[in-house]
């Protein structure tokens, strides 16, 4: 993906994951490690989001550190209202 850090193939830290995003406005395509909560299936995080607040299910990749030291996710896919 275009922008984003390469995965390290050697570990299994940076992976696709489900996850809440709080972000003012769904147009960002990497968030900050403190602006995402991970969660184990689709169904937990469709559950845990609420655009009202500003918090959007996604899938995203990561973590992965940037050249300033910060852990990043990046969006991969935006996902639907809660099921």
């Amino acid at each position: 993906m275009k922008g984003m850090v390469p995965p390290d193939k050697g570990s299994k830290v940076s992976q696709q994951r489900f996850a809440v995003v709080y972000v003012p406005r769904r147009s960002r395509n990497r968030f900050s490690a403190g602006a995402v909560e991970v969660y184990e299936n689709e169904t937990q995080a469709r559950n845990k989001s609420d655009p009202v607040n500003k918090r959007f299910a996604a899938i995203v990749h990561g973590p992965s550190k940037s050249s300033e030291g910060q852990l990043l996710y990046y969006l991969i896919e935006w996902l639907d209202a809660p099921v």
